[in-house]
């Protein structure tokens, strides 16, 4: 089973295994981990900065770059407290220039030591029902033209490609 969870520092133990998954040399999809002033530090302060930064982005546009999201974290489970944070998700209310053009509504990703499971697939099902909630009813999901397990993911989504814009395959599902 897989679950969308908001980030909570309680989970920090398991958040600290996922970053040091993802290795630092594999992008951190979904994380906004760019809104940082630095790398993840997989601390629980690290992980509580970490928080924070979701917390203050996810409201909107701070600096004329960002829009209003909801980060998700994901787990293996129900969501439960004691389920394995396996990766990130973030879910954008509307599209900028930017966002329309290569990083779309919805960016995830999927520590690489849970991939080949389905929990991509299951989480971008979840992440487009609550888009559904928001009243987004055409979602844009894009990947790299070269990423083939993303490119089935979204598929499998009921993805529909529009082209490629930049080396990014774009997709829309209703």
């Amino acid at each position: 089973m897989t679950a969308l969870v908001d980030p909570d520092v309680a989970r920090w133990p398991s958040w600290v295994a996922m970053v040091e998954d993802f290795g630092g040399t594999e992008e951190m999809h979904g994380s906004g981990h760019w809104n940082l002033s630095g790398d993840p530090v997989a601390t629980e302060a690290g992980c509580a900065d970490f928080v924070a930064m979701t917390e203050v982005t996810a409201p909107g546009d701070l600096d004329g770059t960002r829009v209003a999201s909801s980060y998700f974290w994901i787990t293996a489970g129900d969501g439960g407290p004691d389920d394995e944070v396996i990766g990130f998700l973030n879910l954008r209310h509307t599209l900028n220039d930017f966002l329309l053009e290569e990083g779309g509504h919805i960016g995830y990703s999927v520590r690489p030591s849970a991939r080949r499971r389905g929990h991509a697939s299951a989480a971008l099902g979840l992440a487009l029902r609550e888009a559904a909630g928001l009243g987004i009813d055409r979602v844009l999901v894009t990947c790299d033209e070269d990423n083939e397990p993303s490119r089935r993911t979204i598929e499998a989504n009921g993805g529909v490609q529009e082209d490629v814009r930049s080396g990014k395959r774009r997709y829309w599902i209703s």
